[in-house]
């Protein structure tokens, strides 16, 4: 087993004992290993656990895991510390310590540096920004506000306006329900095979942040990042230039099924898209085995108003979705729409995210 599999194995175990793990977490753990790989405990300890509930059952697993070992430093004395405890200290990995794990990166730690977008993709940019208000679907509010339609009576309104009349009702008091945008929900691909489509992607999904109230955004490529406070920046360069310190798995391989099974197993996430426009950007060439991803659609479309999927390859009028991942997953899909760039994003908001490809 290697180091990498060691982690991962101690992070099941974790979470079958009772601690949740998500995903920030789990990348905060594994950047505190490489960082410091002969002190594993505390690197868990400081970035896993929240709580004294936490820390026993982090302590419990951390002893009675047989993936680490006890490595006390060679000083000629004899170690006090108690192997799998807090007071044994330095901890490494086994097969290798942190020679191994420096040699086996959990995930390659890419720095993307996007171009200045120029004067004609900002005037793209612009046209989508005055065209998603239109095309986001609304919903009912369920709050009512007072005025509108005479259709429901305001109970508490009316009451309290007649005391003045002691208790002759003489004016009725309404409620209405006005529509408001539903959320949007953006899930970018930033794995090697979209190189050439994520920046455009990532700038469109700025539009989207700047435009619509409740919108929120991820990247996804081996691992899940959620990216929308960095795109709350008003300036669409520096956002942009934010990014580059929170994505790490850009351009490098592709793991959907598995990125969108950790959304959805994230309760705080899964309110995102209840209900919510949830558009997926990305080629769906899926890695292995599609059954994570073929769950994963089902349940994303069961939850959300509409599922749209943007992908650059349906811009080939010959393009039909044929590889396995795709073709499981295709019945799930309100749309499959063909997006490459800004130009063809604008016509895919123009028509209201209903085109099908084929």
């Amino acid at each position: 087993m290697t180091p990498v599999d060691v982690l991962f194995a101690f992070v099941r175990e974790l979470r079958a004992r009772g601690l949740a793990v998500p995903v920030d977490k789990q990348r905060d753990f594994f950047a505190a290993v490489e960082l410091m790989p002969s002190h594993f405990y505390w690197a868990g300890a400081a970035t896993l656990v929240t709580s004294e509930a936490e820390l026993r059952i982090y302590d419990e697993v951390f002893a009675s895991s047989e993936l680490i070992v006890a490595a006390a430093p060679d000083t000629g004395e004899e170690s006090t510390g108690v192997p799998g405890s807090r007071e044994a200290g330095d901890l490494v990995l086994e097969q290798g310590g942190s020679e191994g794990l420096a040699a086996g990166r959990i995930s390659p730690e890419t720095t993307v540096r996007f171009p200045a977008t120029e004067p004609g993709p900002l005037d793209l940019l612009r046209q989508i920004r005055d065209s998603l208000p239109r095309a986001v679907p609304t919903t009912r509010s369920r709050r009512g506000r007072p005025g509108g339609r005479r259709r429901r009576v305001d109970l508490r309104s009316t009451c309290q306006d007649s005391r003045r009349t002691y208790g002759e009702v003489v004016r009725l008091h309404w409620l209405s329900r006005p529509r408001r945008q539903r959320r949007v929900l953006v899930l970018v691909d930033v794995s090697g095979s979209m190189k050439q489509y994520s920046a455009d992607y990532l700038r469109f999904a700025h539009a989207v942040v700047a435009t619509c109230a409740r919108a929120e955004v991820f990247t996804f490529g081996t691992r899940l990042t959620r990216v929308t406070g960095a795109l709350r920046v008003p300036s669409l360069d520096a956002a942009l230039g934010a990014l580059a310190g929170v994505v790490q798995d850009a351009e490098g391989g592709t793991q959907i099924g598995e990125s969108l099974l950790t959304f959805l197993g994230n309760a705080h996430y899964v309110t995102m898209a209840r209900g919510a426009l949830v558009l997926v950007l990305s080629d769906g060439l899926e890695r292995g085995d599609c059954a994570a991803m073929t769950d994963a659609v089902g349940r994303l479309s069961r939850l959300a108003h509409r599922l749209c999927w943007w992908s650059p390859l349906a811009c080939d009028p010959a393009y039909r979705p044929l590889t396995r991942a795709m073709a499981a997953v295709r019945a799930d899909l309100d749309s499959l729409t063909g997006v490459r760039d800004l130009g063809t994003a604008l016509t895919a908001v123009r028509e209201g995210f209903a085109y099908v490809h084929g």
